[in-house]
């Protein structure tokens, strides 16, 4: 643990691998120069993503030899502080002209969740976000939405555009037949209103889909 110490000390945290800044976060009294071990066998357990590892249940990191409750609850603290910090610079980010900007906004609030939710982004002709709405929540299969509310508060805000996005705790982007169908009916309610349905944005764990990109909706 000197080792990393010092590389922290002499080139800055920046340097440090993932390994090492696990191993500092899990070191303590009880475990010192074996830190190191534990949070490669930690990675190992995630697959070698710390995003994963970020999601994994209390229960199961605590398993994982020379872990323990407190050192778990410790790992998730600092995960959740991360999630936290990425959402409010989501929060800040205010224009859309893409959907890389779409999942920028989102990814914090859905990559995470254990369930499906839908949210309806309203934007100005500029691409500025006027509101975000969670119009939708579920199971881990599906989750409903009412086309006219979505419509209604569009309605409301005088948005032009719409953007929906919803995320996939399967882990897999791809669109279902649902999803094709609820951006037919949104697209079709919106038009009548003269509102655009710019895309609909898929979110699964590291990755996305965009309806528009994809040229499902023009």
């Amino acid at each position: 643990m000197q080792a990393i110490n010092l590389k922290l000390q002499t080139r800055g945290v920046e340097a440090l691998t993932i390994e090492e800044l696990l191993a500092l976060m899990l070191c303590d009294d009880g475990l010192g120069d074996e830190a190191l071990s534990v949070a490669t066998q930690l990675l190992q357990v995630a697959d070698g993503s710390l995003a994963r590892l970020s999601t994994m249940e209390l229960s199961r990191l605590r398993m994982v030899a020379g872990v323990g409750m407190q050192r778990a609850v410790r790992l998730h603290v600092a995960a959740e502080i991360g999630r936290r910090i990425a959402l409010a610079e989501a929060q800040t980010f205010d224009t859309i002209t893409s959907d890389g900007d779409v999942v920028r906004i989102m990814e914090p609030q859905l990559g995470t969740l254990q369930h499906e939710e839908c949210w309806a982004l309203y934007l100005a002709s500029s691409g500025r976000v006027l509101e975000r709405v969670r119009i939708s929540q579920g199971g881990i299969q599906a989750t409903v939405v009412d086309c006219r509310m979505v419509i209604r508060r569009a309605l409301e805000l005088s948005a032009v555009q719409i953007v929906l996005v919803h995320n996939h705790p399967s882990g897999s982007a791809s669109p279902s037949e649902a999803d094709r169908e609820l951006t037919r009916k949104v697209m079709e309610a919106a038009a009548l209103f003269d509102i655009r349905l710019l895309d609909h944005v898929v979110i699964a764990r590291g990755a996305h889909f965009s309806f528009r990109s994809h040229n499902l909706i023009k």
